[in-house]
């Protein structure tokens, strides 16, 4: 009795292994494979990447700051990260993206935070508010962000505020997704990705 009951304790640890994150990223890996941070001089240090705005290259990129992508095929996940912005920092950007675009994102400023979905159907691909909301960047402190996006939903938790948004392009399959900034200094770790199943 004793060998069939380990070789079934063997079997369920590895079916829960093998459903682990899409993504871990603690940035002990300065090369990892599905990373790619531009726009800027990103140093990867004590778990954590870190990067200051070079005002040349901002010019360069059409006042685009730096930026980490993860290319990762996703649909219904829960996306986490902390960052860190000093008080120069004018802007702190996530986002989801599709092959064809953008399908979401969120921009928190020392003003607020914009909510925004992108329309499939848009030509322009113009992105429309899904609401203005209180979070700001806060100098120094290290805030935890979680995103879930499932279905047309997607709830955003930053720091202690959380909210549910709808829209049906955010029904959409991802292909990859972005932290970045503009201005100042921004840190940036624990960088989860977790996929949601399917009801």
């Amino acid at each position: 009795m004793i060998k069939p009951l380990l070789a079934s304790v063997f079997l369920a640890s590895s079916l829960f292994a093998a459903d682990g994150p899409l993504l871990k990223d603690d940035f002990s890996n300065p090369k990892l494979e599905s990373r790619r941070a531009s726009r800027g001089e990103w140093r990867f240090a004590d778990h954590t990447a870190t990067c200051t705005q070079d005002d040349e290259l901002y010019k360069k990129f059409k006042d685009h700051g730096p930026i980490i992508f993860y290319d990762l095929a996703y649909e219904n996940a829960t996306l986490r990260f902390s960052y860190k912005a000093d008080a120069a920092v004018k802007a702190l950007v996530f986002t989801a993206n599709g092959t064809e675009g953008h399908v979401f994102r969120f921009l928190t400023s020392p003003k607020g935070t914009g909510i925004r979905a992108f329309p499939a159907d848009d030509k322009d691909h113009k992105s429309i508010s899904l609401g203005n909301e209180s979070p700001t960047l806060t100098p120094g402190e290290w805030i935890p962000v979680v995103v879930t996006l499932k279905g047309s939903q997607a709830t955003v938790k930053i720091g202690d505020f959380e909210k549910t948004y709808e829209h049906p392009s955010l029904a959409r399959p991802k292909s990859n997704l972005s932290i970045g900034f503009s201005f100042g200094t921004v840190s940036v770790k624990d960088v989860v990705v977790e996929s949601l199943a399917k009801e």
